[in-house]
Order: structure tokens, then C-alpha cells, then sequence
């Protein structure tokens, strides 16, 4: 029988999947659902308890309690500050140890990670290894494709992730016609494309361009795409998704796929460089 899996749940469609997956599988679950950040959906039927970011020996003692063996981290948090963090004791003793204000996204979660395995005692796994088939393939996934000026924008957005990422900054930028019009930092991807709604150019439109850090941990924080991404592109007037190949999670796929194709966008996989 398969360990009881603990899903540490953030904001947006993820964590729903992960319970869907779990309960179609027939693998028992927990749901530990972060106040202030998870949709309050993941939890209706589920066996779930809420807690506080700061609250990480609650949090610990609530997954002992309930006999999770593994984790999974999915769902996007939104980072406070120390203050807005209010740690417990079990929270001081961790950014006490690591420095929380020098770490970026990715080197908190490599330490977060570390702390979950080397210290507390559970096996942390990716997101792929639960929602098997979601990682975007090489190439046009419907029925529109990106002309050689995408192409460009493509090649030119994925240029400016891997300055990003090697920055611990941000997972997306938005290209048309060769101009940067944006790149996400704190406020998330959806935010980065209404952002750059208001600054497109006359022409053809931009294109959001997705991908993973440079020697990113790839079992959290993956780059991800929805219908809600697809909605707020199509919305910002951009022409096209593209994402890296075998590292981006693809959320409810076929809904995905069909969305950019009544809307004439394409998304596109492209093979890591």
C-alpha cells in the first residue's frame, strides 16, 4: 500500500488536482491547506487541516498526527515578511539557521526541503510523480503554431528566464516583437500578463514565455500553465504560450489545449537549451 502522501497546499488549481489524483488512485491523503493562500475547495471532503505559514511546529505535529510519510508541495505562496510571518518557535529556529532575507524563492525551498527530509524525517516528492502525464511535451500541443516573429520572441524570452533564474527571480517573461514588456518577480505569472496587457505594441501580440531556473529543485515550484493562465493571455492580447519541455506542469490539459485553440493561441513545448 502506497504512504500516506501529506499535500501542502498554496493558491490555485494544483492542490485539487493532487486530491483528485489521489482519491482516483486510491492512495490515502492529507491536505495541510495554508490560511491566507489555499482555495478553501481543496478541503470540502477532504481529510484536511488548516494552518498558519509561521506555524511550522503546528504544522509538523498536525502531519505526525495524521501518519503522512511523504510530502508534496503544490499550489503558489505568496511570501510574507518576517513580521507579516509571525514564526513559532519551530519557524524562528529555521530562518534562524539559514538567514530568511538572503534566500530567494529557490534556495528557500532547497532549505525548506533539506529541513523536511534531513530533519524532520519525510520523503519529499514532485508533483510529476502524483499527476502522471502532466509535464508538457516537445511542440505544438493544438492547432495553432508560433510563425517565424513567435519563434524569435520565443527564443529571445527564454534567453531573458535563464538570466532570471540564474538571479533566483522569476520563472516568466512576456516578448513581443523582440521588446521585454515584462518579467515576474513577486507578483506571480497572471499578474505579469495583466501587466503587460496594458503595455502591448501595435502588431502582432507577445507571448509568454515560461521555463525553470538554472539547477532549479525539481520537486517544488515547477513552472505551471492553466486555463486560467491561457484565459488572462488570450485577455492581454498575447498570441501564444511557449514553456520548457518536460519541466512545465500542464493543468487540466485537455480543457488547456482546447481553450488555446478556440481562442487561436498556440502553446508550444520547447526542448531545454
Amino acid at each position: 500500500m502506497a504512504l500516506k502522501l501529506g499535500i501542502l497546499a498554496g493558491s490555485g488549481e494544483l492542490p485539487l488536482r493532487l486530491v483528485e489524483a489521489c482519491r482516483a488512485a486510491g492512495r490515502p491523503f492529507f491536505v495541510l491547506a495554508f490560511e491566507g493562500q489555499a482555495d478553501p475547495a481543496v478541503a470540502v471532503g477532504a481529510p484536511h487541516a488548516w494552518v498558519r505559514i509561521g506555524a511550522a511546529g503546528e504544522g509538523l505535529r498536525i502531519l505526525r498526527q495524521n501518519g503522512v510519510a511523504e510530502l508534496v508541495m503544490a499550489g503558489g505562496v505568496k511570501r510574507p515578511s518576517v513580521l507579516q510571518l509571525r514564526p513559532d518557535w519551530r519557524t524562528a529556529k529555521f530562518f534562524a539557521r539559514i538567514g530568511y532575507r538572503a534566500l530567494g524563492d529557490d534556495s528557500l525551498m532547497k532549505a525548506v526541503i533539506r529541513e523536511l527530509e534531513e530533519v524532520e524525517g519525510f520523503r519529499v516528492v514532485g508533483l510529476d510523480s502524483i499527476l502522471s502525464g502532466s509535464l508538457a511535451p516537445q511542440g505544438a500541443l493544438g492547432r495553432h503554431a508560433p510563425d517565424e516573429q513567435a519563434r524569435h520572441d520565443i527564443a529571445q524570452g527564454f534567453r531573458v528566464v535563464r538570466a532570471l533564474g540564474a538571479l533566483d527571480i522569476g520563472q516568466a517573461v512576456v516578448v513581443q516583437q523582440g521588446l521585454v514588456l515584462g518579467v515576474e518577480a513577486i507578483e506571480g505569472t497572471d499578474a505579469l500578463i495583466e501587466r503587460c496587457g496594458a503595455l502591448r505594441r501595435e502588431g502582432p501580440g507577445g507571448v509568454l514565455v515560461k521555463g525553470t531556473k538554472p539547477g532549479q529543485e525539481r520537486r517544488v515550484d515547477l513552472p505551471t500553465i492553466g486555463p486560467r493562465t491561457l484565459a488572462g493571455a488570450a485577455k492581454a492580447g498575447l498570441r501564444g504560450i511557449a514553456v520548457e519541455a518536460g519541466s512545465t506542469i500542464l493543468v487540466d490539459r485537455a480543457d488547456l489545449v482546447a481553450a488555446a485553440d478556440r481562442a487561436g493561441l498556440f502553446i508550444v513545448g520547447v526542448a531545454p537549451s
